[in-house]
This record gives structure tokens, C-alpha cells and sequence, in this order.
């Protein structure tokens, strides 16, 4: 029996020639991720394991970035747990501020993931670096301390998905909008515990930052994982970025899969998921008129460069609605600076919009723009759930950096095509 892509590289870490959907393995592990809100409770546990040293000084990860910078007495605390254990441990990749960003815009700049990895982190999002083809998921903060000891992770082998996209997106239509769709159409268990498996020549026409977005989401559909087929592009961003060696993995022609979908990216539109539920989708020609009190363009799902460029092409030139609070968080320190070195940021702030360092900010209702009763958001951020940013009677409209500039600019949700 074949094997999918996913399964491939879990059988090749386990260092068994072969795996099956349900299978329980051992598997050595690439990277060990953490944050502000996850690692100081996986810091805990490992202490109690009474373990002295991390496995690998180049392979655990933390990044202090939720709460960060810090927005109150709580997440200094935490931050500084995270600081002493990373100075103790002589953990390298250490970033906080100056240097850091959001963890899953930051690790693959960083190049610390490359094609074949093997990645957990107490963190569900974790699941974007499988736009690199590698296998990525979200953990506790128990596994995640076993794994910073050992090194090793148990997994319940994962069957597996087939999306086939075909064709090329119109115009204002990326990574955001095509897993909104695909979200909208399955739901969010209709990937439950699957790896969601993205082939097809439609994988051509999305750019890296779109992969990541769509393989971001993947835990929003269920998913234990999202993984594209790696192809030129992904090669081209890897030398780019890191000097890490690295093993590309194809599914075999007679692999597994539970379901197969074909979605036509030429087909589909720009789309907007109502609360409180990512499934609740809507394209924008069936939105209405839904009037807004702020806009929040960034997080791990869309704050990288070509997020930024998507929001100043709507902005540049316009003014936002009186009284639209209109922020907007580049994911990296790298991507602040080529923004303003672009101009983007001066366009930004001309247009009437702020700025904010990297941080995870109101995605989890953290700070930086927490909602009131009552009030309502479009935020390219990746959960909408009841009370996700702020008040339990506010509400989270999710969108692309298109529609959710387009719709600073009106105060109401609106087809980045109508003001453009």
C-alpha cells in the first residue's frame, strides 16, 4: 500500500519503512516550538521530569510573542520564565524583541524549517510549515516538554485528504479566501485528525505567503496537518532562507485518501467568514451591509510582505472611515522593514491606519485592540469564535488584507473590486 506525503515523512523519522492511518509511532523530531502563553507551562512539567538539558541546543524554539510586548504584570512573568530557561539551556534561537516576530511568519524566515521536517509546537497554528512540505502540527505543552527532553514525539499516524486546486485565482482572491472557501464547504471537523494534502497546478499560481496562509488554517477545518506539494517555488524559498539540508517527499500513486475535492481557484471569490464560526463563510457578493468598528490586518495567518503589499495597494491614496480603527501588525521585524523601505508604512499611516510591532496582539484577545460589547472587527487573523477578541458580545469577521482594507476604507465589509 502507498503512502501520502505526510506519512512518508513520519516513516521516515520513525526510521521504519512504512506506516498506516492509525498507526502509532515514535518520531524524532526537527524542531520544538514554544511561546509566551505555552512554554512556561511546558518549562514546568520539564523541570518536574527532572531532566538538566534540552536535547538539542539548535532545535527548541521559543519566541515570546501573544502577549508580548508585555501588556501586563502576568506576561512579564512569563516572558521572563521563558528568558532565564533559554539563557540556563543556552537555547540559540531565542527571539524576543528587536529580533522576533510572530513564531510562524519567524521560524521560515529564519530558515529553521526546510522540506521533510518533522515540527511540533504547543501552539495550534504550528501547522503552517507545512507549506514547506514538511509535517507540522500543534501540541500540548506536556508533549512539548517531552519533546525538548528527548527530542521524540508519539503520533497517531494521520490519513489523509486530497485537495486538487486547479486554475489560476482572479484578482484580489489569495491564500485567505481559498481556505475560507474550502473551510466553508467541509467545515470545521470535515478534516478531523487528516492530513489535508494540497497538490495540483493550481499550487503554481499561489505564492509562498499564500501556501502559508492556507496550511495555517488547517487546524480550523480539524486538520492534524496542512501540506503542499513542494515544486520550484518552494525550493526558490528555502535556498533563499536556509542552508539546512532537506528531503522532499511525493505521495505514491496508489496512497490512501479518505476524500478527494477539486476546487476550480478561478471560481472562487473573495470570502468573509461571519461569526462565530470559520465554516460560517459567505463570497462577497452574498455579504450585505455589515458595518464595522475595526479593522486588524496581520497575525501568523496574514501578516507577511505580500499581505502588507495587498493592504497598501487598497489603501495608498485613500483615507480610512472617521473613526475606523484601522491596525495593522507586520509578522516579522524583516517584514516591518522592507514595508517601510517599500513605503508601505508611510502609506499605512497616511491613510489614517497605525502600526504595531510583531506581536500576536488582539488575534486571542490578547492587547492592542480588544473589542468592546458590541462592537465588530474584520481581522485576516484565523478564529472568530465567541469572545475570540475581546467582549463576549462582540463579533469577528474573518477576511483576506483586501477586503479588510477595502472595508476600512467604507466602515462597513466591502469587495475590495468597488474601491480598488
Amino acid at each position: 500500500m502507498g503512502m501520502t506525503m505526510t506519512q512518508k515523512i513520519l516513516a521516515s523519522r520513525a526510521g521504519i519503512s512504512q506506516v498506516k492511518e492509525g498507526q502509532f509511532i515514535q518520531a524524532n523530531l526537527d524542531i520544538v516550538l514554544g511561546n509566551d502563553v505555552t512554554a512556561p507551562v511546558a518549562i514546568k512539567e520539564f523541570e518536574r521530569m527532572g531532566t538538566t538539558e534540552v536535547f538539542d541546543r539548535k532545535k527548541v524554539v521559543l519566541v515570546p510573542d501573544h502577549f508580548t510586548p508585555n501588556k501586563d504584570i502576568k506576561s512579564a512573568e512569563q516572558c521572563k520564565m521563558m528568558r532565564e530557561f533559554a539563557m540556563i539551556k543556552e537555547i540559540e534561537n531565542y527571539f524576543e524583541i528587536g529580533e522576533m516576530g510572530i513564531e510562524h511568519a519567524l521560524l521560515p524566515e529564519k530558515g529553521l524549517v526546510v522540506p521533510g521536517d518533522v515540527i511540533i509546537g504547543a501552539d495550534s497554528h504550528t501547522c503552517t510549515y507545512g507549506a514547506l512540505g514538511a509535517f507540522a502540527t500543534g501540541v500540548g505543552s506536556t508533549d512539548m516538554a517531552a519533546g525538548m527532553a528527548l527530542g521524540k514525539c508519539w503520533f497517531k499516524v494521520p490519513g489523509a485528504i486530497k485537495f486538487v486546486l486547479k486554475g489560476k485565482p482572479q484578482k484580489w482572491v489569495s491564500g485567505k479566501d481559498i481556505i475560507l472557501h474550502i473551510i466553508g464547504k467541509i467545515g470545521v471537523e470535515g478534516a478531523r485528525y487528516q492530513s489535508m494534502e494540497f497538490v495540483g497546478d493550481g499550487v503554481h499560481y499561489l505564492s509562498m505567503d499564500s501556501r502559508f496562509t492556507i496550511a495555517n488554517m488547517a487546524i480550523e477545518a480539524g486538520a492534524k496537518n496542512g501540506i503542499f506539494t513542494v515544486d520550484d517555488a518552494t525550493i526558490d524559498y528555502v535556498r533563499a532562507h536556509s542552508i539546512k539540508p532537506y528531503a522532499v517527499y511525493e505521495a505514491d500513486g496508489d496512497a490512501e485518501y479518505s476524500k478527494t475535492y477539486e476546487f476550480d481557484l478561478g471560481q472562487i471569490r473573495p470570502t468573509v467568514a461571519f461569526p462565530h464560526l470559520p465554516e460560517n463563510t459567505r463570497a462577497i457578493d452574498d455579504v450585505g451591509d455589515v458595518r464595522i468598528d475595526q479593522v486588524v490586518i496581520g497575525s501568523c495567518t496574514n501578516g507577511r510582505i505580500e499581505d502588507m503589499r495587498i493592504a497598501a495597494e487598497v489603501l495608498k491614496g485613500r483615507r480610512v472611515a472617521k473613526g475606523m480603527r484601522t491596525i495593522i501588525f507586520p509578522a516579522t521585524q524583516n517584514i516591518y522593514l522592507q514595508a517601510l523601505e517599500e513605503g508601505l508604512i508611510e502609506t499605512f499611516i497616511k491613510a489614517g491606519a497605525i502600526v504595531s510591532t510583531p506581536t500576536c496582539g488582539p488575534c486571542l484577545g490578547g492587547h492592542m485592540g480588544i473589542l468592546a460589547k458590541g462592537e465588530r472587527a474584520i481581522a485576516t487573523t484565523n478564529r472568530n469564535f465567541v469572545g475570540r477578541m475581546g467582549h463576549p458580545e462582540s463579533e469577528v469577521y474573518l477576511a483576506s488584507p483586501a477586503v479588510a482594507a477595502a472595508s476600512a476604507l467604507t466602515g462597513k465589509i466591502t469587495n475590495p473590486e468597488d474601491v480598488a
